[in-house]
């Protein structure tokens, strides 16, 4: 008797792995688009999760963007009914906020799995981006601009989110949905060049393997890998600086000259300027860019010109009295702090 088609072995022991890793009480749900790459992550999970002992559901997202969208993730979740996964869950969520129609679907996307996760805890949910995927998101990183963090493409586990699929690639993925008998549907926006992640997959990437050969993506998913190793080591240091840059509560501020008097006001973040300056700039920059996320800057919207500009308050100060960032918020230098705030 002869076994799975070798794209179907695959994808099932990527999801047989990521479960080994699992507490026995962790529900697994597979967030399914009815794509190609989720319907053969949902097949696997629904294969193997029995074998494992484990309750296995999925989770399909309406993002409301197209006539009919209500409809389809209705049939995404007949589908994962009938592969026998349980609980199956449908969840509409509205689309918008700053960062572009792409990073507001990601937004309300990614808030509705983390309802998910809620309602069925202690839960993770499993994505469905192949290796193709990581070389696309870390040509977007490229493109931005961003450091070596937007540079290191999505990490394997990321709290309760998964990606048990990042060492396929989407042929491989592709094939194996079509040899379990799914068929999937192809959203049309990925076909869409408004979308900056459609014309990196059918322009960009195509147009670096005609100039350099195969194996671009591969390379570019290897050289995430590397980097994000290295930020997680830097990340662990800027959480250091980071400590030791934030005033304890009620302490005094220090006295300063010129534009730099004044008392903190505010509700934003507050961090002292003398360990920031005697920090490493890639230290730095981390826990400035942090420091601005938390203040309400969307993570689509800041930039590294922006970080350059905040962390000239540290180092190259001069008077100058603030920096204006993406979402409304202000950092301003007062008494040898920086000031986040609206």
């Amino acid at each position: 008797m002869s076994g799975p088609h070798p794209a179907v072995a695959a994808v099932r022991s990527a999801v047989r792995r990521a479960l080994a890793d699992l507490p026995a009480d962790t529900t697994v749900l597979a967030a399914c688009s009815g794509g190609a790459d989720s319907l053969a992550l949902s097949g696997a999970l629904a294969f193997e999760a029995p074998r494992a002992g484990r309750t296995a559901g999925g989770v399909t997202v309406d993002h409301g963007l197209q006539e009919g969208s209500a409809a389809r993730a209705g049939e995404v979740a007949d589908v994962l009914r009938g592969l026998g996964l349980d609980p199956v869950l449908v969840r509409a969520v509205e689309v918008g906020g700053p960062g572009g129609p792409e990073a507001a679907a990601r937004r309300a996307r990614y808030t509705a799995l983390d309802g998910a996760v809620e309602a069925h805890a202690p839960a993770v949910v499993l994505l469905g981006h192949t290796l193709d995927d990581q070389a696309e998101t870390v040509l977007l990183g490229l493109a931005r601009g961003s450091g070596a963090r937007s540079l290191a493409g999505m990490a394997p586990r990321n709290g309760h989110l998964l990606r048990p699929l990042l060492g396929l690639d989407r042929s491989t993925v592709r094939r194996a949905c079509a040899e379990m008998g799914l068929r999937a549907w192809e959203d049309p926006h990925n076909l869409d060049p408004r979308f900056a992640r459609s014309r990196v997959r059918h322009e960009a990437l195509p147009a670096l393997e005609k100039a350099l050969g195969p194996g671009i993506a591969e390379a570019l998913a290897r050289t995430a890998a590397m980097l994000r190793a290295d930020a997680d080591t830097l990340d662990r240091l800027a959480d250091d600086l980071l400590a030791e840059a934030t005033p304890e509560t009620g302490t005094a501020t220090a006295t300063g000259t010129g534009a730099e008097t004044g008392a903190d006001t505010g509700t934003g973040p507050v961090l002292a300027v003398d360990p920031l300056a005697a920090a490493p700039a890639s230290l730095r920059t981390r826990v400035l860019r942090r420091a601005a996320l938390a203040a309400g800057c969307p993570a689509s919207a800041l930039t590294a010109r922006h970080v350059r500009e905040l962390d000239r308050l540290v180092t190259e100060w001069r008077g100058q009295s603030h920096i204006d960032l993406p979402g409304g918020v202000r950092c301003r230098r007062v008494a040898r702090r920086l000031r986040f705030g609206a």
